[in-house]
């Protein structure tokens, strides 16, 4: 079997990382972090990094493992945190996966391996270049003479998977989407009980992501995001792609108001919110917590704890 690991997951600013945390003191584990920013040196205040107060002496990994300027992957982030609860469970301790970013947790939970392909190849710039001059379809009707299913899925406005799907075939001479059937049949690596946080209204989420918003603008996002740019991180790379960094870029740049930027920062989280409760609602073995317009923290610290003595832990 499968050893069992615990899950912990919801959408931004449900309290991921102090259920994480209470857990992972209760029942001698160890915080493994799923959040595709998080993991990114000198980005702090905008990605809600844990303090030290709030990890409560609890090791975290896959916390500052990457600098802004990397490209970071699904496929780098599941070997690396593999590796971290590989090392946990050697320990006899349990791996706590807490975050929010449901690629990445899917795909260490599932055993998925991707694609391989040369990242040093100018591949990848070349059929970027093809796409913005030739266009979508153009490049979707070279993908179907090799991988008729994957073209049948794409759009012609989603650059990245036809690019993806494209570079997969030429260099490596298999298809994307015969390489993910063979994916699907891995037995999992890990047997996983999954905590969802949520909330029973929208309108509570809306409300602690305002907070949170307003408590990193007083933390100083306007000073990270000026002190990444002064250092050399480029405008477009990934890391300040990120929400509540684009925002800020213009205000850095003195084209915005810091005011008006954090009222885009709140939309856009609660947009990305909406989005990770639909990913997550998929699961239908998830046991679903939720918050009250007023916390009720030690019901759902009980209600979590029952879940696991039920889940053999």
């Amino acid at each position: 079997m499968p050893p069992k690991i615990l899950v912990i997951t919801g959408p931004t600013a449900s309290g991921k990382t102090w259920l994480a945390a209470e857990l992972a003191k209760r029942h001698n584990g160890e915080v493994v972090s799923a959040d595709s920013m998080q993991i990114y040196r000198r980005m702090d205040i905008g990605t809600a990094k844990p303090t030290a107060e709030e990890m409560q002496g609890v090791p975290h990994h896959m916390i500052d493992v990457a600098d802004p300027e990397e490209d970071f992957s699904a496929a780098r982030y599941v070997d690396m945190a593999a590796a971290c609860v590989d090392d946990v469970l050697s320990c006899g301790k349990l791996p706590v996966l807490a975050g929010g970013t449901g690629l990445y947790i899917d795909s260490l939970l599932s055993g998925r391996t991707f694609a391989a392909f040369d990242g040093a190849s100018p591949l990848r710039s070349e059929l970027e270049a093809r796409y913005a001059r030739e266009g979508g379809e153009a490049l979707l009707r070279e993908l179907a003479q090799a991988d008729p299913d994957a073209a049948a899925r794409l759009h012609p406005n989603d650059a990245k998977r036809i690019v993806r799907a494209l570079e997969v075939w030429l260099s490596t001479g298999r298809t994307i989407t015969a390489h993910n059937e063979r994916t699907r049949a891995v037995p999992p690596r890990y047997d996983a009980l999954t905590l969802t946080l949520d909330y029973e209204r929208r309108e509570d989420m809306w409300a602690r992501i305002d907070r949170r918003v307003d408590k990193m603008m007083r933390a100083g996002l306007v000073e990270e995001v000026r002190a990444l740019l002064d250092s050399g991180v480029p405008q477009r790379c990934t890391a300040m792609q990120a929400i509540g960094y684009k925002e800020m870029i213009p205000v850095v740049l003195g084209e915005a108001a810091a005011a008006d930027a954090a009222a885009q920062i709140k939309l856009r989280s609660r947009q990305y919110a909406k989005r990770q409760r639909t990913w997550f609602r998929r699961d239908q073995e998830a046991k679903r917590l939720l918050w009250g317009p007023v916390p009720n923290f030690a019901d759902v610290l009980q209600r979590s704890t029952a879940y696991l003595e039920e889940f053999g832990i």
